[in-house]
């Protein structure tokens, strides 16, 4: 009895260090690339990129960077060298302020691609390792403090850069600057690898020894992801809501701009630790509460006012941390963990599937609806139906795996 008790004891322990461990190396990497993505639509309009342009590579972005988490995650699995993934994928941030550098969007582009496809490359190894070590505390908290700890970096990257467009004006300084946590991140990630390493090792041997039978993945988890793809197509992204607040915002309130992204990041950040918490207390069922928002971001966006941008903002803030936290967890709980890394990689493709048919399709909606060739409700009507729809399969997957069980 008192061995199990030490046991527990233990595997707490290990849960805290890794999610602390994971949450610093992800604050430093989200307050590189969050504090740039709060520009990025700027910059390539001011570059000269129309909304479908900018929508469209946003998306494109998107599924990139989860699309290729597929590869990523598959190859970690098969060779069980998830650390080399996670090196490559932060080491590549060095983009960021490379940006600064480009004078036509096109350029610009391929740099922000490639940060996205780094992503890419990290997150389905880092999500396995930090899944394996914190079993102690549940999937929703261990996910939910580690989203917290990220949105803490996606809150501080914005705010640096608005105070520097505050008080300089220079977009191009503003990416430079994020050159400087970009030297922290890798220090603190060498120093996050010595002290993980040995937790990380134990955990994935442990459970190879444990693991006699090859696990297959279910129709509950396909069913799951489709409905997160439909949840995901039928929500304007963030970045598009910058878009309407660059045409929407007069010329001397623009450093407010990344405010607006700011929003998003703290919303996300407090959300995404009350759906952890509400998460493992309800279980998936508490996934139909961010399908129903998502509609609620499209309606205000496309209402063209200060007023209702700061309200999308809010309400995708609320949306995207649950996406980004009880999401992912329910992932974990659903899968095996030998197919843990692949199961992440087929996850991450469809919700970035998902990103880059709305990235698209509201990026089409609002240079028509600028043009006055169609409505705004006919946005909003595309919104409200996949979300329907989504939810459709989302209760048929919750359904499928309570007969299951």
């Amino acid at each position: 009895m008192i061995k199990i008790e030490e046991n527990k004891e233990e595997l707490k322990k290990v849960a805290y260090i890794s999610i602390i461990s994971f949450g610093l190396i992800s604050l430093f990497g989200d307050i590189i690339y969050e504090g740039a993505r709060s520009i990025v639509p700027t910059y390539l309009k001011l570059l000269g990129a129309s909304a479908v342009i900018v929508g469209t590579v946003i998306g494109l972005g998107e599924f990139l960077g989860y699309a290729l988490r597929l590869l990523s995650g598959y190859v970690a699995d098969v060779k069980k060298s998830y650390w080399p993934f996670v090196f490559v994928g932060y080491g590549l941030l060095v983009v960021i302020p490379l940006l600064a550098l480009t004078m036509d969007w096109r350029l610009a582009v391929i740099l922000i691609l490639l940060e996205r496809i780094a992503k890419a490359m990290r997150s389905p190894a880092r999500d396995t390792l930090l899944s394996v070590t914190t079993k102690g505390v549940g999937t929703g908290k261990a996910f939910g403090f580690h989203e917290l700890m990220d949105q803490i970096g996606a809150v501080t990257g914005p705010a640096i850069v608005t105070l520097i467009l505050f008080y300089t004006g220079d977009i191009k300084l503003a990416f430079l600057t994020l050159g400087i946590p970009y030297l922290i991140l890798v220090s603190v990630l060498l120093l996050g690898y010595k002290r993980m390493s040995p937790f990380t090792k134990r955990a994935l041997e442990s459970i190879e020894r444990k693991s006699k039978v090859e696990e297959k993945l279910t129709s509950t988890f396909y069913l799951y992801s489709l409905a997160v793809f439909l949840n995901t197509a039928g929500l304007i992204h963030m970045a598009l809501i910058l878009y309407i607040a660059t045409a929407v915002f007069p010329k001397d309130l623009e450093y407010l701009i990344p405010v607006v992204f700011l929003v998003i990041q703290l919303v996300d950040a407090v959300m995404a630790l009350i759906a952890g918490y509400s998460y493992d207390k309800i279980g998936r069922t508490f996934l139909i509460f961010p399908f129903i928002l998502s509609i609620f971001p499209t309606i205000f966006a496309l209402q063209f006012s200060i007023q209702s941008i700061w309200i999308a903002a809010a309400i995708f803030g609320l949306v995207f941390g649950m996406q980004e936290s009880v999401y992912r967890a329910a992932v974990a709980d659903i899968t095996g963990i030998s197919k843990r890394g692949t199961a992440y990689g087929i996850f991450n493709t469809l919700y970035g599937l998902g990103f880059l048919v709305s990235g698209y399709i509201f990026g089409y909606f609002i240079d028509l609806i600028e043009a006055n060739v169609i409505s705004v409700e006919i946005a909003i009507l595309y919104s409200v139906a996949m979300q329907i729809v989504a939810m459709a399969f989302l209760i048929l997957s919750i359904k499928l795996a309570k007969q299951s069980q």
